[in-house]
């Protein structure tokens, strides 16, 4: 843990590239520091999934889009053709409210910065929960993580 999924509308991968965003958003979490200065995350242990939903209902189906005639469409031309992305941090308990804020705040400015040309071009909504875990059961194997122990 942490993990971030990302769930999106199927759409939006002719338009930009996940896995290219998948990395930018796991380099910012690896990169956010503490107030204390350590690292928030261990490498080891952070992961970014995005899945795409190939079946999907945003909002009233493109017809507000449509009607406005001010975005040019994605790949598909659809002007009202939305989009949706949510992005799920999924962290164990201990970090300060700060930290927490902290981590949200960054990772939303790199989801933004990545979908800032889409913005232009079609409808698209973008979440960013961050969940803190009181897990029932929490079991990890894994050898992630002595690869960066020093």
């Amino acid at each position: 843990m942490p993990h971030l999924v990302i769930l999106y509308t199927a759409n939006l991968d002719a338009d930009t590239d996940m896995s290219a965003l998948c990395r930018s958003l796991a380099d910012t979490m690896l990169a956010h520091r503490g107030e204390d200065g350590k690292p928030v995350f261990p490498p080891g242990g952070t992961r970014v999934l995005a899945y795409p939903a190939p079946h999907y209902a945003v909002s009233d189906g493109g017809a507000a889009g449509r009607a406005t005639g001010t975005h040019t469409g994605g790949a598909s031309g659809d002007a009202g053709d939305y989009a949706f992305v949510y992005l799920n941090l999924r962290m164990g308990r201990g970090r300060s409210e700060t930290t927490k804020k902290g981590v949200g705040d960054a990772l939303l400015a790199t989801a933004k910065t990545h979908f800032d040309p889409i913005f232009g071009k079609r409808w698209l909504g973008l979440t960013l929960q961050i969940d803190e875990g009181a897990e029932v059961y929490d079991a990890k194997h894994s050898n992630l993580h002595p690869l960066f122990r020093k």
